[in-house]
């Protein structure tokens, strides 16, 4: 268990690695991560309707996310934008009640969440210059560390 939070924290620091990655070699890379016998992952407590509501926003995280390569993919940089700040950005922690959540997050998973809000802040500039510069590569990159920081978090971490 003690080798995942560095490894988290590696892919948080250097997130220009998971642009290395071969699909192709996940099934394999996931079975030298997690013996067949159980997830090693850190197990967060949380009370009940915490752990329900920090679902319910991974689940729209994960929608916003979606929202977004839609944007993008019908060149909507302007909503993709909005998208990501507003769901997934700084100015979307009090939606998410994220100061009453990280009372019950160890440090690492505070930092791949901060991250990942910081991560969404700046894709959303990145994806409005792409209207002005026509350069879309920096918003996708900025998308993939947004990305880098929920997987990072998730292959760490595990609510209870």
């Amino acid at each position: 268990m003690r080798f995942i939070i560095p490894l988290a924290a590696v892919a948080l620091a250097f997130p220009s690695l998971a642009q290395q990655h071969d699909p192709a070699m996940h099934s394999q890379h996931m079975a030298q991560q997690q013996p067949v016998s159980g997830d090693f992952r850190q197990a967060v407590a949380f009370p009940l309707e915490m752990k329900e509501h920090t679902l319910t926003n991974m689940r729209d995280h994960l929608l916003a996310l979606q929202e977004i390569q839609q944007a993008l993919a019908k060149a909507e940089y302007d909503q993709a934008a909005e998208i990501a700040e507003k769901r997934l950005g700084m100015s979307s922690l009090a939606l998410h009640g994220a100061h009453e959540v990280s009372k019950f997050m160890p440090q690492g998973m505070q930092d791949a969440g901060t991250a990942m809000h910081r991560g969404a802040s700046r894709f959303g500039v990145a994806a409005r210059d792409v209207a002005v510069t026509g350069d879309l590569k920096p918003a996708i990159g900025a998308l993939s560390e947004v990305m880098g920081a929920c997987v990072a978090c998730h292959a760490g971490y595990r609510l209870k």
